[in-house]
């Protein structure tokens, strides 16, 4: 060999250890940072005309395809289960559990032990101001559950709102990454770091709808949902649009229009393309504005009017005529059946029996419609109320099973079911947390290993030092020759 040809393996060894070290010091600064590839140095020998040695040909990103997919449509289960979660969590929070005094259970409970005190002392007005008062706590709670339910529809709402929001944003972000991919790539240089940033992009909004990344020519990648639906393949990202309301109430519906569902591109999306967007946290919080949140109050709807029916019996209140509200009444009105749909936002106490709005007291003892107080020692009506709530009947509402039990055991049934729908959604959520974060440690697994890494850069400090050690032999020949000359 040549002392030209050995300085030139020298140099060529000497540049491709310092671009190696500069790659590691780069795998190992990046080794936490979401979206980051594992760059290695490729390296290939040089043809002896050129007088032999390394050629650096580029550097190469590696990851896991299949992992990083994996990990995406976790995500997406993750936010999909997480959602459902929270909201049955905050469900649980409003009926209330056990004995907890502002539970729908204890509340009435303290009712119908109010109206057994008051029926054994049926002339003391304390104790039917008891009655009154332990009333309209239990109205207030089953007002209190309706509204609950329809703020967290109000949520899910906004939550849509967000998450399309940041869905289209990160499509675009991810379109104008693929065309600096494209023309960084045909210049010849190292797109690498972009790829990085887009990954990180798609993986940010992987916990709204699950995503599946394909690639395409020059580095660029379309995306899809696991359903089908395209959101990109080309330079022009699809553009989801939803038209949020400010505020939610009982009867707005998306099948009455008056709550939006989701357009593709402009269009509504119809029942079947809804499907491809099945999975995360849009379809969750979609089911839960649209299907779980009205179903739960379908169920206190349905405890309201039992609770209604119940104490507004000519039976057990001779004073009333049928139709005539009782102790409860539909906004100080008379329910109707036809009219179910929000009850429990409306059920009040009825005012004839409050002082403070020009009722008495003693209709509570007498009768609501009663046309005097009557002996204030009579309790027979006290005692029917009281019956009344204990009694085992069947609820008229097709809302509820026609199981027969009574109020009681109807408030511990909803009360029970909710704490059950609560246990199940975060199993489901942990179960999916577990599994993510199984994929996720597996991705930093295959990812950047310091220990490695480090070993990595022991031996581009040893080829540095051989390399270097031939450089300064080939130089001190050339000093001895010169010398010599």
């Amino acid at each position: 060999m040549s002392l030209s040809s050995a300085i030139s393996n020298a140099v060529s060894g000497l540049t491709a250890a310092s671009r190696g070290t500069e790659v590691v010091s780069s795998n190992i600064a990046n080794a936490l940072t979401p979206g980051y590839g594992r760059r290695e140095l490729d390296l290939s020998s040089r043809l002896a005309e050129r007088g032999g040695g390394v050629s650096i040909d580029g550097v190469s990103r590696t990851v896991t395809a299949g992992l990083i997919a994996d990990n995406r449509l976790a995500l997406a289960d993750v936010g999909s289960t997480r959602t459902v979660a929270a909201f049955h969590a905050t469900m649980e929070q409003a009926f209330g559990t056990g004995t907890e005094a502002s539970s729908l259970v204890q509340t009435l409970t303290d009712f119908e032990s109010a109206l057994t005190r008051a029926a054994a002392r049926p002339d003391s007005e304390a104790r039917l101001a008891t009655v009154l008062d332990t009333a309209t706590v239990l109205a207030n709670k089953v007002n209190g559950i309706s509204a609950t339910i329809q703020a967290e529809r109000g949520k899910a709402e906004q939550a849509i709102k967000n998450d399309v929001s940041r869905l289209n944003t990160a499509l675009e972000q991810v379109a104008k990454l693929n065309a600096q991919i494209v023309t960084v790539t045909a210049q010849g240089k190292d797109a690498s770091s972009l790829m990085d940033a887009r990954q990180a992009i798609i993986d940010s909004v992987s916990d709204i709808v699950p995503i599946k990344e394909v690639p395409r020519e020059n580095g660029r990648v379309a995306l899809f949902t696991s359903g089908g639906a395209i959101l990109l393949d080309g330079t022009e990202p699809a553009r989801i649009g939803f038209d949020a309301v400010s505020g939610i109430t009982v009867d707005m519906t998306a099948a009455s229009g008056a709550l939006s569902a989701l357009t593709l591109n402009g269009k509504p999306l119809g029942d079947p393309q809804k499907t491809m967007w099945n999975g995360g946290s849009l379809e969750a919080n979609f089911v839960i504005r649209d299907q779980i949140a009205p179903a739960y109050q379908q169920q206190i709807d349905a405890f309201a009017r039992d609770l209604y029916d119940r104490l507004s019996d000519p039976a057990i209140d001779p004073s009333l005529n049928p139709g005539d509200p009782g102790l409860f009444t539909d906004s100080q009105g008379a329910f109707s059946s036809a009219d179910e749909t929000g009850f429990a936002s409306r059920i009040a106490v009825n005012r004839a029996a409050n002082p403070e709005t020009g009722g008495q007291l003693w209709r509570i003892r007498a009768g609501i419609n009663a046309i005097d107080p009557g002996s204030s020692g009579e309790s027979a009506l006290l005692d029917r109320l009281g019956m009344a709530i204990s009694t085992t009947r069947s609820p008229a509402s097709a809302s509820l099973s026609d199981a027969p039990r009574g109020l009681q055991g109807l408030s511990a049934d909803l009360s029970s079911a909710v704490a059950t729908n609560r246990i199940r959604a975060e199993a489901s959520a942990m179960q999916s947390s577990s599994r993510q974060s199984g994929l996720q440690s597996a991705l930093l697994a295959e990812g950047v290993d310091s220990d490695k890494e480090m070993e990595s850069l022991l031996a581009l400090e040893r080829a540095y030092a051989a390399n270097a050690k031939v450089f300064q032999t080939a130089n001190d020949m050339l000093d001895t020759i010169l010398r010599l000359t």
